[in-house]
């Protein structure tokens, strides 16, 4: 574990800077739908695929009323279909799809009805996102959030985060762990962790004296050699008493081994099945943080970022500041022994990353109210410079690289609402990729 270090920052680029300046990647944007996205808690999972064999490209995103919309690229005649409205969001902005596509080409986009339900619509033909789409309800868990993943012999896991207290109307409102499903049949079918482990959750705690039982995985990562990696803070009520997100606690990293549903520390610690506050506590944290709100933000913030370089885990995450300046940004890297931590930016919001090569990694940042989506690159885990500059014509508020992406459909840039009310939906809806030369 490792002490939040205040160290020289690197400045933010100019939003008029250009890729001849500031790096190599020079992008193109395309704007697929305009002024249809409203506000979204998703999280940088999930949000679109590419089918090989089909030669498009399926995004997700959250439109009015957080209804579930997907778009179609067809790379070969370079277009992008109109919207095709998939499933009701309900009215709330945690009901953000998100999607996979299961081994039989099947496209699935899963929604954690907020606190209630975790539902599935599964496209109507494989290869394809046209159509009426079929809608299944998994589970009645009390689930938010989903995190879809599928290994490579086809299992589909979803994590999610169970609201205890919606289910037993007893248990204190700041409980809330992690759990998971499981499908070896492209989704027809489902069992829950508890069902495959014996577990209660997967990954949460019940007691804590600060209250701080509540599990926000910021983003979870599945690698070519089968690990997920794992990031998350914990919220609650603190010291004051039971309160659900009133601060945001520490940050804490393990991976998942879907083959045997185990879970691991850095050092690699067998944590069997399931994480406890103990196991966490003793070899899961990354870095300490004050249970405070600094100038009014709850930190660190909800998304974070994992990445890998040569194996060895590094993330990146933010949080408020106290001195009432901008938004500090951290790099932590595990260096085989522990955590080192360390400043690199002031006043973005890092949203996805991007692996590069063997040692690079790109990342997806916004700044508050501002267009434009800057890049950076991580070298080693350890060193970050800037990039470039993405022209947007408005804000961004979500950024999702597609998996097994192709150019120019790699990375979708969700435009941020004037307004928190997802009955308002005028945001863009952008693709970026990087230019051939």
């Amino acid at each position: 574990m490792s002490a939040v270090l205040l160290l020289p920052l690197v400045a933010v680029p100019s939003a008029n800077a250009t890729a001849d300046v500031q790096g190599k990647a020079k992008f193109t944007v395309t704007t697929t739908a305009t002024s249809v996205a409203a506000r979204s808690d998703r999280r940088p999972v999930a949000g679109g695929v590419y089918d090989k064999k089909a030669g498009k490209t399926f995004i997700s995103w959250a439109g009015q009323y957080e209804d579930s919309y997907v778009q179609t690229y067809d790379h070969r005649k370079s277009t992008w279909s109109t919207p095709n409205r998939v499933a009701d969001g309900d009215s709330d902005s945690h009901n953000y799809p998100t999607m996979v596509q299961a081994r039989d080409g099947h496209l699935l986009v899963f929604r954690g009805m907020h606190n209630i339900e975790l539902r599935m619509s599964r496209s109507p033909q494989p290869n394809s996102a046209d159509g009426v789409w079929e809608e299944t309800l998994i589970s009645k868990n009390a689930a938010t959030y989903p995190m879809p993943f599928v290994t490579r012999d086809g299992t589909i896991y979803v994590f999610y985060r169970e609201t205890t207290r919606d289910l037993d109307k007893v248990t204190p409102t700041d409980t809330r762990p992690m759990l998971y499903v499981m499908s070896k049949d492209n989704g027809k079918t489902w069992k829950t962790s508890t069902d495959l482990t014996g577990d209660r959750f997967a990954i949460g705690s019940t007691s804590r004296a600060d209250n701080m039982n509540e599990i926000y995985i910021g983003q979870l990562r599945l690698e070519d050699n089968g690990r997920v990696r794992i990031v998350y803070t914990l919220a609650g009520g603190g010291t004051e008493g039971h309160l659900h997100d009133r601060y945001h606690r520490n940050m804490y990293y393990t991976w998942f081994d879907p083959k045997n549903r185990h879970f691991y520390s850095a050092s690699g610690q067998d944590l069997g099945t399931q994480i406890d506050d103990a196991d966490q506590e003793t070899h899961l944290k990354v870095a300490e943080t004050p249970l405070t709100l600094p100038n009014g933000v709850k930190s660190p913030d909800y998304i974070q970022q994992v990445g890998t370089t040569l194996g060895k885990p590094f993330l990146l995450w933010f949080m408020g500041d106290p001195d009432k300046g901008p938004l500090r940004n951290y790099l932590s890297t595990w260096n085989g022994r522990g955590w080192e931590t360390k400043e690199v930016a002031r006043g973005l919001r890092t949203r996805e990353i991007e692996k590069v090569d063997l040692f690079t990694w790109r990342v997806y940042a916004t700044e508050d109210g501002k267009p434009n989506v800057n890049t950076y690159l991580v070298r080693f885990g350890r060193f970050w410079t800037p990039e470039t500059v993405i022209p947007t014509a408005k804000p961004v508020q979500r950024v999702e690289i597609v998996e097994n992406f192709r150019d120019p459909a790699r990375a979708i840039f969700s435009g941020a609402s004037s307004a928190r009310d997802v009955a308002i939906a005028d945001g863009d809806i952008y693709v970026a990729g990087v230019s051939r030369r």
